[in-house]
C-alpha cells in the first residue's frame, strides 16, 4: 500500500496526499478508521490509488502504522 503525507486539508471535506507520483486527492469519504477532523497536514497515511472522475484519486485512507 502507498505512503504519502498530508499536504492540505480543506474545510469542505478534502484534502490532498503527496505521494511518490506527485499529489493525490482524497475526500472524506474515503476514510477508514479515523474522522476527517483529526487529520493533520505533514501527517502519514497509507492509502490506495483510484481513478476518480477528474483524475487519480486515493481510497481506503489511514493513519500510516509508525
Amino acid at each position: 500500500m502507498p505512503e504519502g503525507t498530508i499536504k492540505k486539508l480543506t474545510d469542505k471535506g478534502f484534502g490532498f496526499i503527496e505521494g511518490d507520483k506527485g499529489d493525490i486527492f482524497f475526500h472524506l469519504s474515503s476514510l477508514v478508521d479515523v474522522d476527517f477532523d483529526s487529520l493533520q497536514e505533514g501527517q502519514r497515511v497509507e492509502y490506495e490509488e483510484a481513478s476518480g472522475p477528474k483524475g487519480p484519486c486515493a481510497e481506503n485512507v489511514k493513519p500510516a502504522d509508525g
